[in-house]
């Protein structure tokens, strides 16, 4: 028996080493739903912020994060021209009962050839909820009206850089400071930030926050390209017997498992 669980515990370990070396990141956040503005449907009831004005809007967040890691509106509680106030924006990426449904949903990072430390990903239809939650709206059919958000962390190292092509919404924090600001509904807009312009210190840890949101129909773009090595925020199958296994064999120092909430 014992015999069996080394092997067991073993082979776990060779899965994990091979995770580590596959040169991808996998980040998992959560996704909320909304309906669009006036077409409520139960259970959800329609949010005027969504499938409505269109403009692209910077500053509609502060910036710096809440005590609660959320970013918070900034426009004094008052509408503006894509948003409807404070208290419909709370609602984005906080559960509502009544206006949106969630689930949780992880996108996978490639390395962009071997050795590159460079790591990718792009989806031009992003759509993670089709068919699902509230169910699809729109022509052609999809769920269009949602927001995305990720929350994990990194270690800072000199040349690292971070870059973002999509519509409609999208907010990045690094240390809990906004570096990349491309609010409204709007087609695809890029957004990057050099890590070296932000005063961190090398091999410290920091935290990494991005905010989506999908808000107008016709099409979800969603595209990464990034050179910091982003922590996988949730366990690969099997990773808690790799754990234990790396651990035994001193391996563990390759970081390739860490849960974090969003």
């Amino acid at each position: 028996m014992k015999k069996t669980l080394t092997i067991a515990a073993l082979l776990a370990a060779n899965g994990a080493m091979s995770l580590c070396l596959a040169g991808t990141i996998q980040l998992t956040g959560t996704v909320r739903d909304f309906h669009y503005n006036n077409t409520s449907t139960p259970p959800l009831t329609g949010h005027p912020d969504f499938e409505n004005a269109i403009a692209g809007e910077t500053g509609i967040v502060k910036s710096q994060l809440g005590l609660d890691g959320l970013p918070v509106y900034a426009k004094d509680g008052l509408p503006s021209a894509t948003t409807h106030g404070k208290t419909y924006f709370d609602m984005w990426y906080r559960n509502t009962p009544g206006y949106n449904l969630s689930t949780s949903y992880s996108i996978v990072l490639n390395e962009t050839g071997p050795g590159t430390g460079i790591y990718s990903y792009q989806n031009s239809a992003f759509f993670p909820i089709d068919n699902q939650l509230g169910g699809n709206q729109g022509n052609p059919s999809h769920n269009y009206a949602f927001t995305y958000q990720i929350h994990t962390d990194f270690t800072y190292q000199p040349g690292q850089v971070f870059d973002f092509t999509g519509d409609d919404d999208v907010w990045v924090f690094i240390n809990k400071s906004l570096v990349i600001d491309l609010g409204g509904v709007h087609g695809a807009q890029n957004g990057s930030v050099n890590l070296d312009a932000l005063g961190l210190t090398p091999n410290n840890n920091y935290d990494f926050d991005f905010f989506f949101a999908e808000r107008h129909t016709t099409e979800s773009n969603l595209k990464i390209t990034t050179s910091i090595k982003l922590q996988s925020n949730v366990p690969e199958a099997g990773s808690t017997l790799a754990y234990l296994a790396l651990s035994a064999l001193g391996l563990f120092g390759l970081r390739c498992f860490k849960t974090v909430t969003s």
